[in-house]
């Protein structure tokens, strides 16, 4: 086995995704959040019925705030429905000198999955009905 207290460089894989979909959004912490709820608003705006919101890790609270504000915004007319999973990660280890072996890690990170969509709208509108109605 290779002694693994030498200086190595770190290579993190990125993480295995589904096949992409045109209103998946991959949400990270070095986009800017205004760009992506406006990348958001506009599928949601266009014929699109619903846009699903991935995060992982870190990015997890900004995924979260990013389909609260839609929600906000669509002053309900959108839906949220979340589920959660762990994803497998792999970081490789490549050695700085020959002596050494590079080998690979496997670690599971957090990952966030949010379905915004629209709500029918029999729902919209017997909803504004009551409202209006109490």
């Amino acid at each position: 086995m290779a002694d693994r207290s030498s200086s190595n460089v770190v290579k993190k894989r990125p993480p295995q995704k589904g096949q992409k979909r045109r209103n998946d959004i991959y949400v990270n912490r070095k986009t800017d959040f205004a760009a992506q709820l406006e990348r958001c608003q506009k599928s949601l705006d266009s014929s699109e019925q619903e846009v699903r919101i991935h995060g992982l890790g870190a990015a997890i609270n900004r995924a979260i705030n990013l389909a609260m504000q839609l929600e906000q915004r669509g002053q309900g007319t959108v839906e949220l429905s979340t589920t959660t999973s762990s994803v497998k990660l792999v970081d490789d280890f490549e050695p700085e000198d020959d002596d050494h072996e590079e080998y690979s890690k496997v670690r599971t990170n957090s990952a966030v999955h949010i379905r915004v969509y629209k709500k029918p709208l029999s729902q919209v509108n017997s909803e504004g009905a009551s409202k209006t109605a109490t």
